[in-house]
């Protein structure tokens, strides 16, 4: 670290503060080329600072998660197109557990025109985005609220989920390895993830490909207990010999051409 340039220090300040930054908008913030920040970006990553991603990178993640209000802006096109294709697979009249995290609350989002749903929900961010639509009822698990991101966690919450027995479960994962295993980073809320799963008749995993350029050191799953998985890029060999292997339905979900040709520049 010692040896980074001032902008250097910046950019990753930067990408800290908001989970992401993209090549055109620091070339034009540092009045540079973007071959110049491409550099700079190469060498946090070498530094593992950051990790790249088409059109810029984001904050490397070890054994520290990312700022939640941060996590929003990594890989925010991708999340919503994966919650616009997850929300399609769900019909009306279900029921279904939302689970906390950026991605599954896109999912939440895309669900506000259904009909007839019910939604038991540890995310206060759901619940507060879904309330308010009169053909879908909405049911909060009790207990401790963390303040950093809306979840409800504890036994409380466990207790709740375990009186359900709903069609759907929607999941996120923090990272997702070679081997399949889905990982998180805090284990309060990767036990109320495994009483989701334990829960649901078909369990739906949402993740955006950063996740697999991951690690967290908390299992919550293994790819084969899911039904489906909604993400916006082609696995990786090994996790897709697990999906046939296992049956898991594997849909890819591309966002808009507009969000993409924002980025096409870089």
């Amino acid at each position: 670290m010692a040896g980074l340039t001032h902008r250097q220090s910046e950019i990753l300040n930067l990408a800290r503060a908001s989970g992401r930054v993209m090549v055109d908008e620091l070339a034009r913030r540092f009045e540079v080329s973007a071959q110049t920040i491409r550099k700079d970006l190469n060498d946090l990553c070498d530094e593992r600072s950051l990790t790249r991603i088409h059109g810029g990178a984001i904050v490397a993640s070890g054994v520290e998660n990312l700022a939640y209000e941060a996590r929003r802006f990594v890989a925010a096109d991708e999340k919503k197109a994966i919650g616009a294709a997850a929300a399609a697979e769900i019909p009306n009249g279900s029921s279904l557990f939302i689970n906390i995290g950026t991605t599954t609350e896109e999912v939440a989002s895309a669900l506000t025109s259904h009909q007839d749903l019910l939604v038991i929900t540890n995310n206060l961010n759901v619940a507060l985005m879904l309330y308010k639509y009169p053909r879908i009822e909405v049911i909060v698990a009790g207990g401790t609220v963390r303040r950093a991101d809306g979840a409800v966690i504890g036994s409380t919450a466990i207790s709740l989920i375990g009186q359900f027995k709903v069609d759907y479960a929607i999941i996120g994962a923090s990272a997702i390895d070679a081997e399949g295993a889905l990982l998180d980073f805090d284990y309060s809320e990767v036990q109320a993830a495994q009483a989701i799963i334990a829960n649901a008749r078909s369990v739906m995993l949402v993740a955006d490909a950063t996740k697999l350029r991951r690690n967290a050191p908390v299992r919550i799953s293994h790819l084969s207990q899911i039904h489906t998985f909604v993400t916006d890029e082609t696995l990786p060999e090994s996790l897709q010999t697990i999906c046939t292997a296992h049956g898991v339905k594997v849909i890819e979900a591309a966002p808009k051409l507009g969000a993409e040709l924002d980025e096409s520049a870089a």
